[in-house]
């Protein structure tokens, strides 16, 4: 494994353990040239999977997109990285549990509203005016009422 910090390919694992979620290694690491330490995470390859775009269009699936729009979301919000990776975790363990080799896109951003929902609403509204489009402030009111009845 190739350092991060000063790119020596000598490192050493130095602690393994199962991650939170049991799908995955942690594996803490040293590099023998800085001396620095990193963390890797390793997990069992899984089938390719494709999403289904909403113009029917396909696309390898991509944790990074997944990752972003969470990010966007949370922005300036008080929930801490860990959370966030935490909460695309879950997400993408849902959507690989279902075992289909395509997965439309709409079946996705549920999954990360129902998540984001139950860890920030303000997230969850910011992701949902973006993911469902939201064509006026009519149709934003509506959600925001929704989010408000449910408490």
């Amino acid at each position: 494994m190739k350092c991060p910090f000063c790119g020596h390919e000598n490192t050493r694992v130095v602690d393994s353990r199962p991650a939170e979620d049991n799908a995955s290694i942690r594996r803490r690491r040293v590099c023998d040239e800085c001396d620095k330490r990193f963390t890797t995470y390793e997990k069992v390859e899984t089938i390719p999977l494709i999403v289904i775009k909403k113009d029917d269009n396909r696309e390898a699936y991509d944790r990074k997109k997944i990752e972003a729009g969470v990010l966007l979301a949370c922005h300036k919000r008080p929930i801490s990285a860990e959370s966030i990776s935490r909460l695309v975790d879950e997400v993408e363990t849902e959507v690989f549990k279902r075992e289909e080799k395509e997965v439309p896109s709409a079946v996705i951003g549920e999954i990360v509203m129902e998540k984001l929902e139950n860890l920030d609403t303000v997230a969850y509204v910011r992701f949902a005016s973006v993911y469902r489009e939201f064509k006026d402030i009519n149709t934003f009111m509506d959600e925001l009422k929704k989010v408000l009845d449910k408490k």
